[in-house]
């Protein structure tokens, strides 16, 4: 089975200017690249947008996934005109979703499902997807997001399933490979992070296949629940350009590798 497998910013960190990810990226054989932390933001004007956009297209790959938080705290009505500006500059830079991350205060959560509320109209319109992982706080577990999904109840807003940080945040009391058949038919997008443990110490930046997660349960269970993608790569364990090029190159045929033998 053939899945779009993307490429997220984050494993380059600040190594390189964003049009240089692009090109490592592209030459890995990535199609797409997801735009980390400040890359666009709501207060991005028009010529920074496009400016990304064409970087990412020189290079080869799709800007298809913008990620991004909401700012929840300063207020309800703050956060639905800021989170407006960021489905705007989402579409502009031609992203299909925005990669939301919930909160990590447990008093804001019937704020936070409320905007997502609000804001789930607007981005259907938009032609933009909103898509929620794992990141701790109200999104802790599974079922978190599975409550949070119901709760919003738009067809603009799924679930991101991040199988890495499911141990990540749980420190391994919670395995990514259970419970599947429940999320995943409400899964639009995977991320494709593994995870260790070392002395009860939770670490994600490991290249795939190196840590925890059993990838072929999790990409099955995903697929059988109806998943047909997008994947993007989150996190591998290169330190150096050489070494990150090295790592995302070779988690490629890995999850393609998986993928074909479903």
């Amino acid at each position: 089975m053939e899945l779009t497998i993307g490429c997220l910013t984050r494993p380059y960190g600040t190594l390189l200017p964003f049009a240089e990810m692009c090109q490592h990226i592209a030459a890995a054989g990535y199609t797409d690249v997801g735009l980390g932390v400040g890359v666009v933001t709501s207060e991005s004007t028009r010529e920074q947008v496009l400016a990304v956009r064409q970087a990412a297209l020189d290079a080869g790959v799709a800007p298809s996934m913008l990620l991004a938080g909401s700012k929840i705290a300063e207020g309800l009505e703050k956060a639905e005109e800021d989170y407006a500006r960021l489905i705007d500059n989402t579409a502009l830079v031609g992203a299909r979703w925005i990669l939301e991350l919930g909160t990590n205060r447990h008093d804001l959560r019937a704020d936070y499902i409320e905007l997502m509320r609000r804001m789930s109209p607007r981005a259907e319109q938009a032609g933009v997807g909103i898509t929620m992982k794992p990141h701790g706080g109200i999104t802790l577990t599974a079922q978190d997001l599975l409550d949070i999904h119901g709760q919003v109840n738009h067809p603009a807003f799924g679930i991101c399933y991040d199988p890495g940080n499911i141990i990540y945040y749980t420190k391994g009391e919670m395995r990514p490979e259970t419970g599947l058949d429940a999320i995943a038919p409400l899964v639009t997008t995977g991320i494709i992070k593994d995870c260790k443990l070392e002395n009860g110490e939770p670490d994600v930046m490991i290249t795939p296949g190196e840590g925890l997660v059993d990838f072929r349960a999790v990409l099955a269970g995903l697929v059988q629940g109806g998943f047909r993608g997008p994947l993007y790569l989150e996190c591998v364990g290169g330190k150096t350009v050489a070494e990150i090029d090295a790592d995302i190159r070779r988690t490629l045929p890995f999850v393609r590798g998986i993928l074909a033998s479903l």
